[in-house]
């Protein structure tokens, strides 16, 4: 019997509340009917980074206006939604409680099914709602706060290649968009600041190609960073704007040649494995970088795999994402309670070894 399931997300885990809906028939492409998504950006500027409590409570004013909207937009009501998805985590806590208890109150107030959903499998799983890509593909997640190199086998199932030992590149992009007085977000800026340098005039190291497998730092290289702005600074008395583009485009190539090697390394492990159809994805915030997409394009040929990445619009943070990935997981019969909690922490590999260490909240990855 053929099944159509529609589902509404909600998505609060940093600094963009976002709801949407999405449809999918079996055997079909899924379909996104509304994709609205506030972000937070103006809120947080003065302070150079997200503000915890100021994202908390912007969720919390903003939620259910993004669920109407988000309805209206796609011309239904709650009546007509199978389940709702949410963002149980990882994220900052008080933003994912926002969203969790705002779902809970969907889904208490309609008996609608409540899916938690792990913000990470939301990214990790979007080439499945944008290109049907088929399991298993091997999966780049590089976003703000994380950087991974995921083998897809389910919805429920991947096994972490390597990954970011430190700082992710999002937050490295960050870091050195304030270290140069650029405005955040800090990829966007540094990309845009990179197209008028010179890549070439500062070297910056390429951590860690020099051992073997797919782990990646980054700390290091917005360190190296810091201290050529501050030779610059001494010797000159301050930074030319070609100063800055200078810095932004080196920084900007160390990253781009990094992951280039780490994928080349992914790609062969996935490989060995002898997928099918072979293919790699790209999905976070940072795969919306124009040069990274690229340099990852690039090596798709010299493997000889297929590359795919999301429209921009659903590389960064959003919750058509959440509402497939809820799909996917209500299709195998996955159920929530009204006791779901939020999740500061969440691996999306529960079986390899934490990366950045853990304590009380679990390991960060």
């Amino acid at each position: 019997m053929v099944q159509t399931l529609t589902v509404l997300g909600l998505e609060s885990s940093c600094d963009d509340t976002a709801a949407a809906v999405v449809r999918q028939t079996d055997g079909e492409e899924a379909e996104v009917l509304s994709s609205i998504v506030h972000g937070q950006t103006e809120l947080h500027s003065a302070y150079g980074g997200v503000v915890p409590e100021i994202a908390a409570r912007a969720h919390a004013e903003k939620l259910d206006i993004c669920v109407v909207q988000a309805l209206e937009d796609a011309g239904l009501t709650l009546a007509d939604m199978n389940a709702i998805a949410v963002t149980a985590g990882p994220g900052l806590i008080g933003g994912v409680m926002s969203g969790v208890m705002c779902a809970k109150g969907i889904s208490a107030a309609t008996g609608l099914p409540l899916i938690g959903v792990n913000h990470l499998a939301g990214h990790a799983l979007t080439p499945r709602l944008t290109d049907g890509v088929a399991f298993p593909y091997l999966m780049l997640l590089v976003s703000g706060g994380h950087c991974q190199y995921l083998i897809a086998h389910g919805p429920e199932q991947f096994t972490r290649l390597g990954g970011t030992i430190d700082d992710a590149p999002g937050e490295a992009f960050d870091k050195t968009a304030r270290l140069l007085g650029l405005p955040q977000p800090g990829g966007p800026s540094v990309e845009a600041e990179a197209r008028q340098g010179d890549a070439k005039r500062f070297r910056f190291p390429r951590p860690l190609l020099d051992r073997p497998g797919c782990d990646l730092s980054f700390s290091g290289l917005k360190t190296a960073l810091m201290r050529m702005r501050d030779q610059i600074v001494a010797e000159k008395g301050g930074l030319t704007r070609q100063d800055r583009a200078d810095l932004c485009a080196g920084f900007q190539q160390a990253v781009v040649d990094t992951l280039a090697e780490k994928t080349r390394r992914a790609m062969d492990m996935y490989l060995a494995k002898t997928p099918s159809d072979p293919v790699i994805a790209v999905a976070g915030g940072v795969a919306a970088n124009s040069a990274i997409r690229t340099a990852l394009e690039t090596v798709c040929v010299e493997k000889g795999t297929r590359f795919t990445a999301p429209p921009l619009a659903l590389c960064t943070d959003n919750a058509a994402m959440i509402a497939y990935a809820g799909m996917e997981r209500f299709r195998t019969g996955a159920r929530d309670g009204l006791d779901l909690t939020a999740r500061p922490r969440w691996p999306l590999d529960q079986t390899s070894p934490a990366m950045l260490g853990s304590g009380k909240k679990g390991a960060k990855a």
